[in-house]
C-alpha cells in the first residue's frame, strides 16, 4: 500500500486535486523503478509531499544544503540507498520512504517559462523529488541521464511530454 500524505500552505492553486496529483507522481515514479514490486506486496510506503513557499523552501535549503536561496524541489529520504533493496525483501512493516518539498514560486515561474502548467510542472518535480528518495542522484552526466530517462517514462506513462525537450513547439 502507498500513502501519499500532501501539505498544502496557501497559494497553490485551489482548481487541482493535489493529493490526487501527488499520488499519481509517486505511484508511476515507484511504477518506473526497480522496486515497482514494493507496490503490489504487503508492505506500507509512505512519502510526503509538501506544498509551500519558496521562504520555507529557501529555508530548507540553506540547512540542508548551505544553498542561500529557494529551489523548486528538495527530498529528504528517510532510507539509505544501500538499505532500499533490503526493504524489497520484507513483506511487513513500514516503509517512511522520504519527504519531498516543493516551492511555488519556484515552481511557477518554471512552469511559466517551460509554458506549461504549474499542475504539469509540479508532478515532473514530484516525479523527480520520488527518484531522489529511491536513491537516484544527478551529480554526474551518468547519472543524470539514468534520471530523466526515468522520469520521462514514468511521466509519459501518466500523459506528461517529456520536461527535457527544448525543442516542443
Amino acid at each position: 500500500m502507498l500513502d501519499v500524505a500532501v501539505q498544502i500552505e496557501a497559494g497553490w492553486p485551489n482548481d487541482v486535486n493535489w493529493e490526487e496529483l501527488a499520488a499519481r507522481a509517486v505511484t508511476s515514479a515507484l511504477e518506473h523503478s526497480p522496486y515497482a514490486e514494493w507496490l503490489g506486496r504487503n508492505l506500507s510506503i509512505e512519502v510526503a509531499v509538501r506544498l509551500t513557499d519558496d521562504d520555507e523552501v529557501h529555508d530548507l535549503n540553506h540547512h540542508y544544503r548551505g544553498k542561500d536561496k529557494p529551489t523548486n524541489v528538495l527530498s529528504f529520504p528517510m532510507v539509505q540507498p544501500d538499505l532500499l533493496e533490503a526493504l524489497a525483501n520484507t513483506d511487513d512493516g513500514e516503509v517512511l520512504l522520504g519527504d519531498i518539498v516543493l516551492a511555488l514560486g519556484v515552481c511557477t515561474h518554471e512552469a511559466e517559462e517551460k509554458q506549461i502548467s504549474v499542475s504539469d510542472h509540479a508532478t515532473h518535480l514530484i516525479v523527480h523529488g520520488t527518484f531522489h528518495l529511491l536513491g537516484y542522484d544527478h551529480q554526474t552526466d551518468s547519472e543524470a541521464e539514468t534520471m530523466e530517462a526515468l522520469e520521462i517514462k514514468a511521466l509519459g506513462s501518466i500523459g506528461i511530454d517529456d520536461p527535457y525537450d527544448d525543442n516542443k513547439d
